[in-house]
């Protein structure tokens, strides 16, 4: 039986096109895909579009969008074998690390993809990401399982974990790296698959399910050089917080600084839970390697090993809304639950 695939087009720069006219970007009709992407026919899929209503800029998603995009795959789960997110390439890796967490007993690929420039444009980078992004969310074994039953990201040739992916060029055409971890799969002339590296169900044929509680009372504290008390103080004073990703050097170390340490293990005591991530795109937080990093750990702040701001971000806010107690909170943020951290 061939492969059912959905397109969803969320927004960004993969779905514009110029207006012959003005020369103004404006998006085109996904109804119409296959004229714009002839190449699609090709597959001998069938290929489905939908498109948000209006369309967003990635610079405004929120919780909300995170929610309606999980319910629009669960509503249509049963439907198809694989989905396409058409996703603008700046808050990518947010939405794939918070769909990653979102979606329980996931069999069936969830790949994001976008481009740096308009699918309609000569040198577009868009139809590639597009036709492989395809591609591989049809790809099924001999028993008709995915082959990537993950929430991914596709750009430029590769295929990364959602959750272990950062932007990290602005202006290039390979826009991600998942420093910390495998690509899943690379695409040249045939795809490689790295099955090693790809989370596989214990057990097939589980219905998908959602989590769509979250709590936003958090903040990100990152720590430079002159940090001000002033400033820290602002931050961890917010009425409410509930939790803070805090973004020290290296391996996680911090400044030895008195009123830096009292402040977090004053707050620590109240309630407030600290979560330790590093600057760096690649390594890992580990606080008994340095003195300075040692201080932390006493002070109470948890380790996030090597995850991503985006994966904890989006991690701490769905189990503050899913647990009320930070005992539970922190005993679940401590498990790797989706593969968003080594340890």
């Amino acid at each position: 039986m061939k492969s059912k695939i959905l397109i969803i087009y969320t927004g960004g720069t993969i779905g514009m096109k110029q207006d012959p006219e003005t020369l103004l970007l404006k998006p085109f009709n996904f109804k119409q895909i296959t004229e714009e992407v002839p190449e699609l026919k090709k597959f001998g899929y069938t290929i489905d579009s939908y498109s948000f209503n209006p369309i967003i800029d990635s610079s405004d998603v929120d919780l909300h969008f995170f929610i309606t995009l999980a319910t629009l795959i669960k509503e249509n789960y049963d439907k198809y074998d694989g989905f396409v997110v058409l996703h603008g390439t700046d808050t990518m890796a947010y939405s794939a690390s918070a769909l990653s967490f979102m979606l329980d007993d996931l069999e069936k690929p969830v790949i994001f993809t976008g481009s740096q420039l308009p699918i309609g444009m000569l040198r577009t980078d868009g139809k590639e990401n597009l036709i492989s992004s395809i591609e591989l969310a049809a790809a099924k074994d001999d028993l008709g399982h995915s082959i990537v039953p993950e929430v991914c990201i596709y750009f430029e040739s590769q295929l990364y974990r959602g959750n272990r992916t950062r932007k990290y060029n602005a202006e290039n055409f390979r826009a991600f790296r998942s420093d910390n971890y495998p690509v899943l799969a690379d695409v040249g002339i045939h795809i490689k698959y790295d099955y090693a590296a790809i989370n596989y169900p214990t057990k097939w044929g589980k219905p998908l399910r959602i989590h769509t509680k979250f709590d936003n009372s958090i903040a990100i504290l990152k720590l430079f050089p002159g940090l001000n008390k002033d400033y820290v103080d602002s931050i961890l004073g917010i009425k409410g917080l509930r939790a803070v990703i805090l973004e020290t050097y290296g391996t996680g170390n911090a400044p030895n600084i008195d009123w830096l340490i009292n402040t977090l293990h004053q707050r620590i005591s109240e309630g407030l839970i600290v979560i330790n991530v590093t600057q760096c795109y690649a390594g890992s937080v580990d606080m008994k390697a340095y003195a300075n990093g040692a201080i932390l750990e006493e002070a109470g702040v948890i380790s996030g090993y090597d995850i991503t701001t985006e994966s904890a971000l989006t991690k701490i806010s769905l189990l503050l809304g899913e647990y009320h107690r930070n005992s539970d909170v922190i005993k679940e943020f401590k498990k790797n639950l989706k593969g968003e951290f080594s340890k």
